[in-house]
């Protein structure tokens, strides 16, 4: 079974090559493919800890895994690009690559490890404003509210594009 997956983008070290890097590096896993990547936004960072602005984007997957078997590979993905998950970690702080699993199919999971739809996703127009480009219409599995409903509540300050092109790189 083919699942749709949507999956956050973020850095703010090196974004364009993470970025860049964590396309390729989705696509080269086997049971994955990009199906569609959203334009690119600078968005300026969350907590208390002074850091550079990120850049955003999503990603539609398409998916034979379940989704904690998805989780497990964009974490090793983050980490593959340096990514320090480990308690010493700074929280909030810069990072070079944030992969949020957003949504899988219509899954409704709240475990240690898994929540999905995102826990977050409702209120962060980083990841609002690239998701509506490309699902506006699609409904939240909980709140039953599309994705551009759930965006106007939030509004988009802060949320500014960039000229920066991500693509799959097998054509579609």
């Amino acid at each position: 079974m083919t699942l749709t997956a949507y999956v956050g983008l973020g850095s703010n070290i090196e974004p364009e090559a993470n970025l860049r890097a964590a396309i390729a590096l989705l696509e080269a896993e086997p049971g994955l493919r990009v199906t569609a990547v959203s334009p690119v936004y600078r968005t300026p960072p969350w907590g208390p800890v002074p850091q550079d602005p990120y850049l955003n984007a999503v990603l539609a997957l398409e998916t034979e895994f379940a989704p904690e078997d998805l989780l497990t590979r964009l974490l090793a993905i983050e980490t593959r690009r340096g990514r320090d998950r480990s308690p010493q970690a700074v929280r909030w702080g810069p990072r070079t690559l944030d992969l949020d699993l957003l949504l899988c199919g219509d899954a409704v999971i709240a475990t240690e490890r898994l929540t999905l739809p995102h826990p977050r996703l409702a209120e962060r127009a980083f990841v609002l404003v690239p998701l509506c480009d490309l699902a506006p219409d699609l409904r939240h599995p909980v709140l039953g509210r599309r994705m551009r409903e759930l965006l106007s509540a939030v509004g988009r300050d802060g949320v500014e594009p960039v000229p920066l092109r991500l693509q799959a790189s097998a054509p579609l």
